[in-house]
């Protein structure tokens, strides 16, 4: 990913992954949720939610994630309802969640003690569940950012964590999280044709729930995100789309949110994809660039072997949304998504963004052209940087402007 850079909004400060923002601090929600706090204890509705840390891996941190008073939290922290909504709105959601930390070893989720068995119990529930929070002091007034993951508000180390109610847990969770014989690919799918949403799928992957019993590992939080949009990905292409029949024209869909404005191109032809992003100055991570910046990661019909570094966790997402959309049409395409990010996206907000921007793309009405060269015609007069330097940066576009294919010949 490309590195952070200084952020206009805050005036010169640095705005980045796992930065705090200045801006930010001054925001009552916060405070509110703060003052809630009596003798470092409180009772909260949990969303629910878990947080589990990147950093010193395999010696994490395990969080509850809530807010210090009973209300109706499952907002919070369902990313598939936050579509639409300014950005400052989901930022407040996320100032009123407190990730209650605890150290933790991954490998504990295989014979977990009861402490986190209640967490793991917390995270199976099916609507916000009240819990008591001992903290060992004051939460530190603070909101980070990261590419990844949704923001990250008020932090505190945890004495204890108890469950205040008893978690209602749909059955079919219950049921997929007690088959300790089954696989956690398996377990994701099982959970995913059963409908629920996908941030449901990495919180149980993050809270070990998943899985061979005996290697049940806690799977931080940005590395279950992607490990869920990949795995679905994956199975959904190899499975189901690589043995539909393809589509007949070129595609143009088209959504813009949080002024991340994507066009994404379906064209005939075997699956293959591509995720091209570029970073327009001023923009979260290109505030001093004095030009465009285009990255792009790319999979032919028999896909990746390693993963996706410069684009990262936003591939897969946009992979899951596209393969979803073939599944639902029983079609098959070579798709490739344009991703050009503006300088009104000034926080990071996650890689769901970047899901739910595609998916919305694909429910709307595609433009349709007969041959390749109409489709980038028309692409070109809306994207802000020339076509020709995705072009010089494509993959996919330079396999199907210039390999000739085998029914060439017989012309």
């Amino acid at each position: 990913m490309i590195s952070p850079k200084l952020c206009i909004r805050c005036k010169g400060k640095l705005l980045c992954g796992m930065s705090y923002c200045p801006i930010l601090k001054k925001h009552s929600v916060q405070t509110k949720t703060i003052s809630r706090i009596n003798r470092n204890e409180f009772t909260g509705s949990s969303p629910p939610s878990l947080f589990v840390s990147w950093k010193n891996y395999p010696n994490v941190t395990i969080a509850p994630l809530s807010p210090t008073e009973i209300l109706d939290s499952a907002l919070f922290d369902t990313p598939e309802e936050w579509f639409g909504m300014p950005q400052e709105r989901i930022v407040s959601f996320r100032e009123q969640l407190i990730r209650s930390s605890k150290p933790i070893n991954v490998t504990d989720a295989a014979k977990p003690a009861y402490e986190l068995v209640e967490m793991q119990e917390l995270v199976m529930a099916t609507k916000p569940t009240a819990i008591d929070v001992t903290l060992k002091k004051a939460p530190v007034s603070n909101i980070s950012f990261h590419e990844s993951v949704a923001p990250i508000g008020p932090t505190a180390s945890l004495i204890k964590m108890r469950l205040d109610e008893n978690p209602s847990i749909h059955k079919k969770i219950d049921y997929t999280v007690s088959d300790t014989d089954l696989k956690s690919s398996e377990a994701l799918m099982r959970l995913y044709d059963a409908g629920f949403h996908v941030s449901r799928l990495y919180k149980l992957l993050s809270a070990g729930t998943l899985g061979v019993g005996k290697n049940r590992k806690l799977v931080p939080t940005r590395w279950s995100i992607t490990a869920v949009d990949s795995n679905l990905a994956k199975q959904l292409v190899d499975e189901k789309v690589k043995y539909l029949s393809q589509i007949s024209e070129f595609e143009l869909f088209h959504s813009n949110y949080l002024d991340n404005n994507f066009w994404v191109l379906l064209a005939p032809g075997n699956w293959s994809f591509e995720q091209l992003e570029c970073w327009l100055p001023g923009g979260t991570w290109a505030c001093n660039a004095k030009d465009a910046q285009i990255i792009q990661d790319h999979e032919f019909y028999k896909g990746r072997t390693t993963y996706a570094t410069n684009t990262e966790g936003a591939y897969y997402s946009a992979k899951l949304a596209v393969a979803e959309h073939l599944v639902q049409r029983k079609r098959q395409a070579t798709a490739i998504v344009f991703r050009e990010i503006g300088s009104g996206y000034t926080m990071p907000l996650g890689v769901w963004q970047i899901r739910e921007n595609v998916r919305n793309a694909l429910r709307q009405k595609p433009l349709s052209f007969s041959t390749l060269s109409l489709a980038l015609a028309f692409l070109s007069r809306k994207l802000s940087v020339p076509m020709k330097r995705y072009k010089k940066e494509s993959a996919l576009l330079d396999k199907m402007l210039h390999q000739r294919t085998i029914t060439s010949f017989l012309s």
